[in-house]
């Protein structure tokens, strides 16, 4: 069987960045082209060549333009072909199309063979592409194209995904956001042969002495480098507001993403932000994520559940680093009560996850009005944490109204909230009405931590009896006398000790993955050596090794569980081996 080199060289959701041949020396990466006959590109931008015989049903070949499998053919290769069988229109996904299309390295899927073929269920398929060959008809059915994308990349994740037909470099962004990874030239050729061009922002009428611009270079170039970046959604999303087609599709896929598990990253690189910049940004599936979690499963520290302290977010995150929120402290001169930031677009972020993806790092633009929804959506996770809390008071200094049938202070009255009478009201109303003593910063650092392990561990009991030492802010935490992890700032989360293993061990804090029996485990974990896994593991989650019924380390998980039944490469690295 004919192999095709392939190697994830970035992702985002389920988009990403493929490199193709030898990982030492790669000829070629996606998202890319398939050309069509008479057709010249470099392979930098164009890594495949396509043809058909003409027959019915028709034969088409997947002709590599590189050696993207050299340990076969130094060369060039390999060339993979398919019959794509009777493909119906996906209006007619109930009747029988006769003849299917052929199972092997290139794999012609349709609407309807995804709703009826049952050979696609064999586990052995294992397809280096799929093509969707009637993608072209659903894009004009309202969801369709996104759930068949979803179906195909969670079947067959270790598979290039080609859609004929659809892409162009006006929609190359959205299209690799939803995760198709090769496009083909057929709707420039269209527009060209109407005197139009397709450009970034769509379609436009091609002006006078226009001077030959390499759009589809610029395109992929901009998707490439937005994967890297982790900013593929926010490129998607502008370049989405040129057709309100894309739009309707961005939102199916933002409903589909919500409906999944084993999708989003639970820690990112220090350097990524969730950027905010427009309304459609807000049913982003990580900020749904993040409100489900606070109003249904957040626990707040215990023994803060007397007095809430409701206050505004800053520019600066973690808010405690901002000038504002140094000041908020100084006025208050206490640490007792339970703080709680009110923001767009993550509602409420409690003062005990503020360092955690994605509160820590979303930028959003700050004018102080807000939207009806947003007013919603913040009194509806504040009514849920008052409802599973005993708070006596709320002292509201967010400068967004809110009534309650307990007592709420407002300290703003209509002022700045660093304004010197905002600030005075503030610490009155924390003087008059504070009974409880002041945490010490140990009991602060572990409330903290405590609230951060019930959102990325299965529980927090894994802290019991620890002690909190060292320095600001790399806290480390003991368990008689032994380390057994250490705050990491730049990860948002734990960095896990070796002596810590068996403690989360024996609690079950972490989701586990388990190794097939008798290999020898050495550093990445990948499909060669995995026998079954966690369906919810998240990005950047830390996982217990297990081999049979012993936990023989831990893992940091490369990529998230929805790739995880056949992408090659890297799916989590070794942390911890016991």
């Amino acid at each position: 069987m004919a192999g095709l080199g392939r190697t994830v060289l970035a992702r985002h959701r389920m988009a990403r960045l493929w490199g193709l041949g030898d990982r030492s020396k790669l000829a070629s990466i996606t998202p890319g082209l398939v050309l069509s006959h008479n057709e010249e590109r470099d392979v930098d931008w164009a890594p495949f060549s396509t043809s058909n015989d003409g027959s019915i049903p028709r034969i088409i070949t997947l002709e590599s333009r590189a050696p993207f499998a050299p340990w076969e053919n130094p060369d060039n290769g390999p060339t993979l072909s398919a019959s794509i069988g009777h493909v119906l229109p996906p209006s007619l996904d109930e009747a029988d199309a006769g003849e299917v299309a052929s199972k092997g390295d290139l794999l012609p899927l349709s609407w309807q063979s995804l709703n009826h073929d049952s050979e696609l269920l064999d586990p052995t398929l294992n397809p280096h592409v799929v093509v969707l060959t009637d993608a072209l008809q659903l894009a004009n059915r309202p969801g369709r194209l996104v759930e068949a994308i979803h179906v195909i990349k969670r079947r067959f994740p270790g598979a290039l995904l080609w859609a004929p037909g659809i892409g162009g470099p006006d929609n190359c962004a959205v299209m690799s956001w939803f995760g198709i990874d090769l496009f083909d030239t057929t709707r420039s050729k269209q527009a060209e042969a109407h005197g139009a061009v397709l450009t970034w922002n769509g379609p436009r009428m091609r002006t006078e002495n226009e001077p030959e611009i390499d759009h589809w270079a610029a395109a992929l170039t901009e998707t490439r480098s937005a994967i890297s970046s982790q900013s593929l959604r926010e490129l998607a999303q502008s370049q989405s507001l040129s057709s309100p087609r894309l739009v309707e599709h961005m939102r199916y896929n933002d409903i589909l993403i919500s409906s999944k598990e084993g999708v989003l990253s639970q820690i990112v690189d220090s350097a990524a932000a969730l950027r905010v910049h427009s309304v459609e940004s807000h049913s982003d599936p990580l900020i749904l994520d993040w409100v489900k979690f606070i109003k249904e499963d957040y626990v707040s520290p215990q023994g803060l559940d007397d007095i809430l302290i409701l206050l505004p977010c800053s520019a600066r995150k973690p808010y405690s680093y901002s000038r504002s929120h140094k000041s908020f402290h100084r006025a208050m001169n206490h640490n007792a009560a339970h703080e709680v930031m009110v923001t767009s677009p993550l509602g409420l972020v409690p003062r005990d996850l503020e360092e955690v993806w994605p509160a820590g790092h979303y930028d959003i633009p700050v004018t102080g009005d807000w939207t009806t929804d947003e007013r919603i959506r913040v009194t509806q996770m504040i009514d849920a944490l008052v409802s599973r809390n005993n708070y006596r008071l709320i002292i509201n200094h967010s400068g967004m109204d809110y009534n309650s049938e307990i007592d709420v202070i407002d300290t703003r009255q209509g002022d700045s909230g660093t304004s010197h009478v905002a600030l005075e009201r503030l610490g009155q109303a924390v003087l008059d009405n504070m009974r409880v003593k002041r945490r010490s910063g140990e009991r602060t650092n572990l409330d903290n931590f405590r609230s951060v392990a019930r959102l990325h561990h299965l529980n927090d009991e894994w802290l019991d009896g620890v002690e909190i030492r060292g320095r600001f802010p790399r806290w480390k935490i003991l368990k008689d006398g032994e380390q057994i992890a250490m705050w990491a700032p730049e990860r948002g989360g734990f960095s896990l000790s070796k002596a810590g293993i068996s403690i989360l061990d024996a609690h079950n804090s972490l989701k586990r993955i388990h190794l097939k029996p008798n290999v020898k485990w050495k550093g990445d974990v990948n499909l060669v050596i995995l026998e079954s896994y966690d369906s919810s593991i998240r990005c950047g989650e830390d996982v217990l090794v297990m081999q049979g019924s012993q936990c023989i380390g831990s893992a940091r998980a490369a990529a998230p569980a929805w790739e995880w039944e056949g992408t090659p490469g890297r799916l989590a690295k070794m942390h911890q081996r016991r």
